[in-house]
């Protein structure tokens, strides 16, 4: 069942942020704990990790 992959705040103060790269492609096997994109703020680039296992089966927002 799919489910979508929303830019979570990375932190208190985050009021945006660009997803500056995606570190795995449509067909990838994640697991939770993979670093899947990076988010780019005023401040910081971060990592985004998977919350659960799956395949990565679409990006909608390059």
């Amino acid at each position: 069942m799919p489910i979508e992959i929303l830019m979570p705040a990375l932190s208190p103060t985050m009021e945006e942020g660009n997803l500056s790269k995606w570190l795995k492609k449509e067909g990838d096997k994640i697991v939770a704990a993979d670093v899947i994109a990076e988010i780019e703020t005023d401040k910081a680039t971060m990592e985004v990790e998977a919350v659960d296992e799956g395949t990565l089966a679409k990006i909608v927002v390059p």
